[in-house]
């Protein structure tokens, strides 16, 4: 586009055209070269010799001459400003006094009085927070940055004044924008400045933005470039083809440098503005679709966990979970509490490697198998051996690692099995803390791998706390000492077990922001004294001999039963049921055989146990048999029933009766 030829039917252009011919020719003219050459003018001129209606001369080798390069000697910082589709202000002095305004600046806020102070006259800036910025800009020299700043809907009022030339007010906004703003120290050459309420036709020397001579207006043009920032819509070849020209040579801009008078600088700050309303609207749009995934992410992670934690009658359990990251790839970690019957309790945590709905599935798979596989009452490293066959199954990319643990009252200790998870900590009454360090075994879905049972300690008063990876876990430290501080801040944990979730999850640093999901599962085992130890009870008679344990263990637990004030119908179904459990026993067990009775302020449980590791099944008697009707006899009048083996190798049968409330 040829700049000079559409630039002169611009306002003042002819009179700025006939400014700069006499000052041309008042320039001294530059000496002839050697050899009758002369010296090509400035930015691309050429000298031709030829006249004005010759034809362009040739080269010595025939080709055409090169075209002659557009200049922008038509174009002033007025036009250049004025059409940038940015928000430009050129301001001087320590009360940032209104030197120049663009026209998108004046649609926007409305045209204001130049060589006002802009605190009075340009609010807009106080209420954007660049009145101090532009302070630092001043004194520090340094070029300074907002981003998207929110710029109310409507139009500010404004100051009274004449408005510049070209800055007709525009219809205002019908919403609100979000503009990027720099702010960029310029120098000002000359003083001339016009005075508040001036006239707009009453103007500095050409070559002048409003109020700032031609070297200040270079100075702007210049910085224009270092104000354009990524996000503006400023065609970059005309801020670099007018910029470029507009330094490198002030004949464009109608003034010489070298033959002005020296005058004292002013320094000032020039205001730029790049409208990225569009580019914060799409972020929002695009945040509110993450924020929505997340949303429907974490929903379908909880909704795998268990809603609401059974609650054992010998322990106190709770458990937290927190998801990870602000992304919608939630994680594998899973938890669960599950009653066995006769008392115990299974007690799973587990971290499915990997993060996103695929991770969450295997994860909810796994939980369920887990249920399943409980209800089984197997030792806890056979759960295990029967979930590391599954999860291959499921996903033979996909390893997880477990831990699962039971928890037996008669025993006080917590047996358990892990899967290449992080040791289960317990704390003992008198605060010392405890790794469980029996073997462990390798993730679930390596396959191979023959996997093991330990057991640490939970006496009455103790507390254990399980865990996954991310509660310890960081990047820049070794995960054994997540394991250690862990073990500090549980030693001095207490209060209620969700109390002490919350207090590792703090004290640990987890955070909204955290980058790997956290599962805490915490139980206690309460130390009972006073009326709730009287709610608590055991008692255990060792069956001796033969047919005649029988009639012994019948008045035994009728005692017992009486002792601990139960109504007689509820005493007489408990004799009932334990004549019938230790008859079985007596019938198809081995020694040694022993009846228990428990009571907690919830159920009354009787098992038996013997040597052989047979199981009962419960089975429809034909009228005409003689036997076989014992154990259905017991699921028949008990809340459930149940059997198991035990590991020194026999079996372990028991029931239940619920207590009545109060």
């Amino acid at each position: 586009m040829n700049f000079t030829r559409w630039s002169a039917r611009l306002p003042r252009t002819q009179r700025r055209i006939a400014a700069r011919a006499d000052r041309g020719a008042r320039r001294p003219q530059p000496a002839p070269a050697a050899g009758g050459g002369s010296v090509p003018a400035a930015r691309g001129e050429r000298a031709d010799p030829s006249g004005p209606g010759d034809p362009p001369a040739a080269t010595p080798d025939g080709a055409a001459p090169p075209a002659a390069v557009p200049t922008l000697d038509g174009l002033s910082v007025h036009d250049l400003l004025g059409q940038v589709p940015a928000l430009v202000a050129v301001v001087y002095g320590p009360e940032h006094r209104i030197a120049y305004l663009n026209d998108a600046y004046a649609d926007l806020f409305g045209s204001r009085a130049l060589g006002t102070p802009a605190r009075q006259a340009l609010p807009e800036l106080r209420e954007l927070g660049l009145l101090p910025l532009m302070d630092q800009v001043l004194r520090s020299g340094k070029p300074r940055t907002v981003k998207s700043r929110r710029v109310p809907a409507g139009r500010p009022a404004t100051t009274p004044g004449p408005r510049q030339e070209g800055s007709a007010p525009g219809p205002g906004r019908s919403r609100h924008g979000y503009y990027t703003f720099t702010c960029s120290p310029i120098e000002m050459a000359a003083p001339t400045v016009l005075a508040p309420g001036e006239p707009a036709d009453e103007r500095p020397a050409e070559g002048a933005v409003d109020g700032a001579p031609a070297d200040g207006a270079i100075a702007a043009a210049a910085l224009l470039r270092k104000a354009v920032t990524p996000e503006t819509a400023v065609p970059e070849t005309i801020v670099t083809d007018a910029v470029s020209d507009t330094v490198t040579g002030t004949a464009a801009l109608g003034t010489d440098p070298a033959t002005d008078p020296a005058t004292e600088p002013i320094r000032g700050v020039l205001v730029f503005g790049a409208d990225v309303t569009d580019q914060v609207e799409s972020a929002e749009r695009l945040r509110a679709s993450e924020r929505l995934q997340r949303e429907a992410a974490v929903t379908l992670q909880r909704s795998l966990l268990p809603q609401e934690l059974e609650q054992p009658d010998d322990l106190r359990v709770a458990a937290t979970y927190q998801p990870g990251g602000t992304d919608a790839a939630v994680g594998g970690d899973w938890y669960d509490v599950i009653t066995l019957g006769a008392g115990r309790t299974a007690l799973v945590i587990g971290d499915v490697m990997g993060r996103g709905m695929r991770a969450a599935a295997v994860m909810g798979q796994l939980r369920t198998a887990v249920r399943a596989y409980a209800r089984l009452d197997l030792p806890p490293h056979e759960v295990l051996q029967l979930l590391d066959g599954l999860a291959a199954e499921i996903d033979p990319h996909q390893i997880a690692t477990c831990v699962y643990a039971v928890h037996d009252p008669n025993e006080n200790r917590l047996v358990y099995a892990s899967a290449g998870h992080l040791p289960i900590l317990v704390r003992d009454p008198d605060g010392t803390v405890r790794r469980a360090s029996e073997p462990t075994g390798p993730p679930l879905g390596t396959g191979g791998w023959l996997h093991t049972s330990g057991s640490v300690p939970l006496a009455p008063g103790a507390s254990a706390v399980l865990y996954t990876d991310g509660l310890v876990e960081r990047r820049d430290k070794d995960i054994y000492d997540g394991v250690a501080a862990l073990e500090r801040v549980f030693a001095g944990a207490t209060g209620s077990p969700q109390v002490m979730c919350d207090r590792l999850i703090r004290a640990l640093g987890i955070t909204a922001e955290h980058d790997d999901d956290v599962a805490v599962l915490v139980l206690q085992h309460p130390a009972r004294t006073g009326h709730d130890a009287e709610l608590f009870h055991n008692a255990a008679l060792e069956l001796l001999g033969g047919v005649e344990a029988a009639p012994r263990a019948r008045a035994f637990a009728s005692g017992v039963l009486a002792s601990w004030r139960f109504p007689v119908e509820l005493r007489d179904l408990g004799v009932l049921a334990a004549s019938e459990l230790v008859a079985n026993s007596l019938q198809h067990g081995t020694p040694p055989m022993r009846l228990r009775l428990r009571r907690t302020d919830r159920r009354l449980i009787i098992e038996v146990t013997d040597g052989d590791d047979h199981l009962p099944r419960r089975r429809r008697a034909e009228p005409v048999d003689e036997a076989g009707r014992g154990i259905s006899i017991v699921a028949t009048i008990a809340s459930s029933w149940g059997s198991r083996r035990t590991p020194g190798g026999g079996k372990a049968v028991w029931c239940e009766f619920a207590l009545p409330a109060g």
